[in-house]
């Protein structure tokens, strides 16, 4: 049997323990539970500080550590939200605590007093969870001592048009393993706009391409394009939004375009659309 990598807590030397009797090891270990504590945490592939972002974890997430190297300081685990495997600076990570909110603007500032024109010390970004413990006027106070406008946070997922909540990052910076308004890619797009939307979606877009059903007939908004290595959704029958490295940012692009432009510049034709 093989086993993704990318969702299996595993390595020949180590894997977790409730995969034990189905992968072998040379140990099994049972994990403990962390949380992000700082507005975003990197992910990589391998144990190297400056290897490239494979995903990103957001303030908040819950991530099981089976493995610590201490050269690197990187902790080694799966993210709780997607069961994404990775590396994460262990320095990022602090005890599970209960959280009360999400941020549901596309980045919030974190202020040291509940006041507008004080200087913000931190930026959260959407699907950020965090923990509300008090209240001064429109402001909310987090249990970490910085407050944050009461209209960027909410006690519960917004739900609604997912494909509107993905409208809302329109013109921000690609990032290849982006989660964030500061830089998101195409998988991280759709993951996060249906996050806050309530629905499930894996991390990478040939995951993705399992959702849902495949597309017989008219196109429709809400359909999910794939190619390889890429996907997108239609906000309209003809327009696709994206992110993508020709354009380095979120855009929407009519979908004939852009079919005809991903063929030219070699990565291949439209693998086809599902509906969810």
């Amino acid at each position: 049997m093989t086993f993704d990598p990318r969702t299996t807590p595993a390595r020949s030397d180590l894997a977790a323990e409730h995969l034990k009797g189905t992968i072998e090891a040379s140990r099994y270990v049972a994990g403990q539970d962390r949380m992000v504590a700082t507005s975003s945490a990197p992910m990589t592939a391998r144990a190297e500080p400056e290897a490239g972002l494979s995903s990103q974890l957001l303030r908040g997430e819950v991530f099981t550590v089976y493995d610590i190297d201490d050269d690197t300081g990187l902790a080694w685990g799966q993210a709780h939200r997607d069961g994404y495997v990775g590396w994460v600076p262990n320095f990022m990570l602090e005890p599970v605590e209960a959280t009360t909110h999400h941020v549901t603007a596309l980045m919030t500032h974190c202020y040291p007093e509940p006041e507008v024109k004080t200087r913000p010390f931190d930026m959260l970004p959407m699907a950020s969870a965090v923990t509300v413990v008090g209240q001064e006027g429109k402001w909310l106070e987090l249990d970490t001592g910085g407050w944050v406008p009461g209209r960027h946070l909410s006690d519960a997922l917004p739900g609604g048009d997912w494909v509107a909540i993905a409208e809302r990052f329109a013109g921000v910076p690609y990032l290849w393993g982006g989660r964030t308004a500061s830089g998101i890619d195409c998988s991280g797009l759709m993951q996060i706009a249906m996050y806050m939307a309530g629905l499930e979606c894996p991390r990478d877009s040939d995951m993705q391409s399992a959702l849902g059903q495949d597309v017989a007939g008219d196109r429709r908004r809400g359909d999910l394009a794939f190619w390889k290595g890429h996907v997108g959704v239609l906000v309209d029958p003809d327009t696709l939004l994206h992110a993508n490295a020709f354009a380095m940012a979120t855009v929407r692009e009519p979908f004939d375009l852009a079919c005809d432009r991903i063929a030219a510049q070699g990565d291949g034709a439209l693998i086809g659309l599902r509906r969810l």
